[in-house]
């Protein structure tokens, strides 16, 4: 019979092996699916960070609601997927349309090959809410070659109240309401700049 510290250190590295490879289950839009099929929330992409020395985690929102909303702080790489375009407003929906950034392929892989990220390596793709950016923006990057790419399902802001004075803000999970590290300063090394129209 084994002795009880052996069979206790067995037991807190199976649990911290699991941890490092949680992920969470598809989310039932199809939008928030990807081609990887590989989930996490928040949290447990926290933990991915924390395991995984080789992870990297990729903001694909537009830089002035980064800016506006708060960044993950261990965030490693800032391109956009799409942008508000403030020459195109939507009367239907009472907002700005969003268009893709003709640069992302360019953008993503070169500041990945700066980071000397392996294609193997998880990358871990957040955006406000985990649907219509960051699913994209991971299967855009599987398809560049990188195997690993996982979506926060919940994304930087999170869901909706559902009720009472604060209801449609979005306060439930999400990086920023998970006691996660954020700050409203974004680190000058890490924030987007908009290529010039002579580049």
């Amino acid at each position: 019979m084994k002795p009880l510290p052996v069979l206790l250190g067995l037991l807190l590295a199976l649990v911290a092996t699991g941890s490092a490879a949680a992920q969470t289950q598809a989310p039932e839009s199809a939008s928030a699916r990807t081609e990887l099929g590989l989930y996490v929330t928040a949290r447990q992409a926290w933990a991915l960070l924390q395991n995984e020395a080789d992870a990297v985690l990729v903001d694909v929102r537009d830089p002035v609601e980064a800016m506006f909303t708060g960044f993950a702080e261990p965030t490693r790489v800032h391109v956009p997927w799409v942008f508000a375009d403030p020459q195109r407003f939507s009367s239907e929906r009472g907002h700005y349309e969003l268009v893709r950034n003709p640069r992302f392929d360019d953008e993503i892989t070169t500041r990945l090959e700066a980071l000397e990220v392996a294609a193997d390596a998880p990358i871990i793709v957040i955006c406000r809410s985990g649907a219509t950016r960051s699913a994209p923006a991971a299967d855009r990057l599987a398809e560049l070659g990188y195997t690993r790419v996982y979506s926060v399902v919940d994304g930087f802001e999170g869901e909706r109240l559902r009720e009472g004075d604060s209801a449609g803000v979005r306060a439930v999970d999400g990086w920023r309401n998970s006691g996660l590290p954020w700050s409203y300063r974004l680190p000058e090394e890490i924030a987007y700049r908009m290529p010039s129209s002579d580049d």
